[in-house]
């Protein structure tokens, strides 16, 4: 599971990381052959970073400078310019906090990580109406509105249930008593998003009918799995792609696709006793973005437009 934002470090930190320079090259035609990239140190080497930029959009960047895994060294160059382009998760609080722009993935780079929900078969069975609630909560869950739940909570310090109830206040969602005398128990990890997630999904039951028992901050995946199979917990908020590559042992099946990576998992949830709902907008998976005012500079809102032909 993804590990906790951590407060910013030092400046002095940030300048000896900074510092350490990989020669880049690009093509200087193209806006990307401009610009800067910054990301995790092993980007250069790995498929869904500067790989999969260039076979897939075919993005050279002039240079690359290694950063962190995307922490704060990695959002203080962005802000402070010594990168243009970073490598950050696509539901970072920092990425509203600082107003940064999240470049679409128009092309598909990235495996299909969208937050769904999973569940047991048997609460499903006893209560199909629960899919419907659930389904029509998450195709509300957007990338926009998952980051701003995140800062809510990891910057402005709102309690999760708190956050969960005011934004859930601005849907029409359905309410009703499909979940009269049904109980839930509604799981998470010890990451804040799961937490807020878990939030979602309680109180949208709960304005349903259902009793729910929230059990969160279990532990990692390698625990909370575990649990939902021996029915200590009934629902949790999953990742598509990574659920997928951990009930598979790593097989590879997951997908760009979010519905067809959503149907494997599915598939190899069932001798589980588990099932996998539909997945959200919204997801939590690498993502490259830049300052609003490179964004305005070049015009560019996805990640193709960076092949465009520089100004």
């Amino acid at each position: 599971m993804r590990s906790i934002r951590r407060a910013a470090l030092g400046a002095t930190l940030l300048a000896l990381v900074v510092g350490a320079c990989s020669s880049g090259g690009g093509d200087s035609s193209t806006i990307a052959g401009t610009l800067i990239l910054g990301g995790p140190p092993e980007c250069p080497q790995r498929p869904f970073c500067a790989v999969g930029l260039e076979e897939t959009y075919g993005l050279t960047f002039k240079e690359f400078k290694p950063l962190d895994s995307g922490g704060p060294i990695t959002v203080e160059a962005v802000k402070n310019g010594q990168v243009d382009v970073g490598v950050l998760f696509t539901s970072d609080p920092a990425i509203a906090v600082n107003g940064f722009v999240l470049l679409e993935d128009d092309k598909s780079l990235q495996l299909a990580d969208n937050l769904v929900p999973v569940l047991r078969q048997e609460v499903l069975d006893a209560t199909p109406e629960a899919a419907k609630i659930l389904d029509e909560l998450s195709s509300k869950l957007t990338q926009e509105a998952l980051t701003e739940l995140n800062k809510q909570v990891a910057v402005d310090q709102v309690d999760p249930a708190d956050a969960a109830k005011a934004w859930l206040a601005t849907l029409s969602l359905a309410s009703g008593s499909a979940g009269a005398g049904k109980e839930v128990t509604v799981g998470s990890t010890n990451f804040y998003e799961q937490e807020i997630l878990g939030e979602l999904y309680a109180q949208v039951l709960e304005a349903n009918g259902f009793t729910v028992e929230r059990k969160f901050q279990l532990g990692n995946r390698e625990i909370v799995f575990p649990a939902l199979e021996a029915g200590e917990i009934d629902l949790l908020a999953e990742y598509a792609a990574t659920a997928l590559e951990f009930v598979n042992a790593g097989a590879g099946e997951a997908t760009t696709d979010a519905a067809a990576t959503t149907a494997k998992l599915r598939e190899r949830l069932g001798p589980k006793g588990l099932t996998a709902l539909e997945p959200a907008p919204a997801t939590d998976q690498n993502g490259f973005v830049v300052t609003k005012e490179t964004a305005d500079t070049y015009g560019i809102a996805k990640l193709s437009d960076l092949a465009k032909p520089a100004p």
